[in-house]
């Protein structure tokens, strides 16, 4: 059974071997793309899902400082 397991990763590892080598002419490419194909992935995704969070909060505060700005002109509204 395990001589099966193996065949098949094996297999799969032939089948993408050439897409998991790296970027093909990264000499020629743009310097963002010779960044990332310099380093490793991990920092490529660590730093897009950084991105994203930040965005977020941003929108968290953002939503947050409207909702409060309404809730006071709705209490100002209510005491007149």
């Amino acid at each position: 059974m395990q001589e099966d397991t193996l065949a098949v990763v094996d297999t799969l590892t032939e089948a993408y071997s050439d897409q998991w080598a790296g970027t093909n002419g990264a000499e020629e490419a743009g310097a963002f793309i010779q960044l990332m194909s310099s380093n490793d992935l991990i920092f490529v995704v660590l730093g897009v899902s950084l991105i994203i969070w930040l965005v977020l909060l941003f929108f968290l505060f953002r939503v947050d400082k409207k909702v409060s700005k309404l809730e006071e002109q709705i209490k100002s509204n209510q005491e007149a």
